[in-house]
């Protein structure tokens, strides 16, 4: 007996489906505070560690990409520089602070910080760093998964139970879509998907609020079409003040 690989599509598709349906009221709410943190000359910043870390990367600087955004990536925390240590990492107290404090975090901003578990430090300690700063902490998290492990933090909360809008990614415990039938251990990730889904749903949200107001949402065009890195240069000269990681 092999995995039913053929299920995978189907069980996707119906993971966002469940996700829009379910998690509606929340972007929407998510997409107003991080809109009107915008208007008042703030960002909407995104944060996160291991494979969240492409949450922050999708969101920034990328065709079709709302230009307001400032990731928060740090390399200590990507596998691409040490799997192991950057788990390690992951669970080092203070070193949300020493991240986050380097960054133009500003009362009334709002930041997205996804992390499929929800319980490593990192990432309870960054919520907590940034609502002391004044912003409003949304969380993208498995909150199944998270109910179901014990915090590393040492408050004993999980990310859910300290920020201020809760965005359920709906990815069952494990993270795996599918199983290996002769061990039952899951495998077929979902979390990339419905936290990726999430935070496009996010910046379409953001960018509706725009037209709404009667204006042109500010939106990065692909730098390989005609005019679009004249366009984007613009868009980078009028935010790379707040963004560090445009001045470069």
């Amino acid at each position: 007996m092999g995995i039913n690989d053929n299920e995978y599509l189907e069980k996707i598709c119906n993971l966002l489906s469940c996700v829009e349906e379910e998690e509606q009221k929340a972007m929407v709410l998510a997409a107003r505070t991080a809109y009107q943190s915008i208007k008042n000359g703030g960002l909407l910043h995104v944060f996160s560690s291991g494979h969240s870390h492409m949450i922050a990367e999708e969101m920034f600087y990328r065709a079709g990409g709302l230009v307001p955004i400032n990731p928060i990536l740090d390399e200590t925390l990507m596998i691409h520089k040490g799997a192991i240590q950057s788990t390690r990492n992951e669970r080092i107290s203070g070193k949300a602070e020493e991240i986050l404090g380097r960054e133009n975090l500003k009362e009334g901003d709002t930041i997205i910080i996804s992390s499929n578990s929800g319980i490593n430090i990192i990432g309870i300690e960054a919520a907590l760093f940034a609502k002391s700063k004044g912003l409003t902490v949304v969380a993208i998290t498995s909150v199944a998964s998270s109910k179901q492990l014990e915090s590393r933090h040492e408050s004993k909360k999980r990310l859910y139970q300290v920020s201020d809008i809760i965005i359920d990614n709906h990815v069952p415990f494990g993270d795996g879509m599918l199983t290996i039938p002769v061990n039952n251990q899951t495998t077929a990730g979902g979390s990339t998907f419905s936290s990726l889904f999430i935070a496009q749903r996010i910046v379409l949200m953001i960018e509706n609020l725009y037209l709404e107001d009667g204006e042109i949402p500010p939106v990065f065009m692909s730098a390989n079409v005609p005019n679009g890195m004249e366009h984007n240069m613009e868009l980078i000269e009028k935010y790379k003040d707040r963004i560090r990681l445009l001045q470069k």
